[in-house]
């Protein structure tokens, strides 16, 4: 009895290790076929997303909220229009010479100014300078079209970047990545302009040797001055602040 008992059990479980790979053939099939749908659904909306950019393709060119809703569009499945200069979405839009071209005003811009900013520009003040440059017969440049350029200038490194400031925002243009501590005192200084040890030490808890190191890092590259002759304490100034709106002198 016992030995019939071992000869079912064994085979119950053939029986069950054959269902599960039948189970395990028909999902994989399944999912093939999924696949292969959803492959054949992109290639469908992407043969009408290019006849919506031939149709428009004027409004892409020339309005600028137009033009990011276009992006965004692409985005969803996954086409870049800004993939390469050269290529099929450049040739038909003329899109992918336009934020090269911007890219290289950015750069153009960002070094011009980089002595006085110490390579951290306000993005605003970035704008003006741009529209500045460009003329009253150029197409209209908005945020978006700005930011998606500054994106593309990170192919070239780490020196481009758009941070966060408070209610703004700066652009980085020096090499480096920006801490979380180099942040915190940028939003500190976002009103004032400069910040000190002291500050930092009292608003964050900081110790002073933390709160110098960040500091005269930002001193070395750049990014601050340092004003000895304030009487009390140095204060660490940030000329890329000087020009946000709440830092403005009226």
């Amino acid at each position: 009895m016992a030995g019939r008992r071992r000869h079912v059990g064994i085979g119950a479980i053939k029986k069950e290790a054959l269902a599960k790979q039948k189970f395990a053939e028909k999902s994989t099939a399944i999912a093939d076929l999924k696949f292969a749908h959803v492959t054949s659904q992109v290639e469908v909306f992407k043969k009408h997303l290019e006849k919506f950019a031939a149709d428009h393709k004027n409004d892409i060119r020339s309005k600028p909220e137009f033009r990011a809703q276009f992006q965004q569009m692409c985005a969803r499945i996954g086409v870049d229009p800004l993939a390469s200069s050269k290529g099929f979405w450049a040739q038909m839009l003329g899109v992918g010479d336009f934020y090269y071209e911007l890219g290289v005003k950015i750069i153009e811009i960002c070094l011009a100014a980089k002595e006085r900013t110490g390579g951290l520009m306000g993005f605003d003040e970035l704008k003006q300078r741009l529209m500045a440059t460009r003329g009253k017969s150029k197409q209209e440049v908005s945020d978006d079209d700005i930011a998606r350029a500054i994106k593309k200038l990170k192919l070239l490194g780490n020196g481009f970047a758009i941070i966060p400031v408070g209610k703004h925002r700066l652009v980085q243009s020096v090499p480096g990545e920006l801490s979380l501590d180099h942040s915190i005192v940028l939003q500190k200084a976002e009103k004032t302009s400069h910040v000190s040890v002291a500050t930092m030490v009292s608003d964050y808890g900081w110790t002073e040797v933390r709160a110098k190191k960040v500091l005269d890092h930002m001193i070395a590259e750049g990014m601050a001055w340092l004003d000895t002759q304030n009487g009390e304490e140095p204060l660490y100034w940030f000329p890329g602040l000087f020009t946000l709106p709440s830092n403005r002198k009226t």
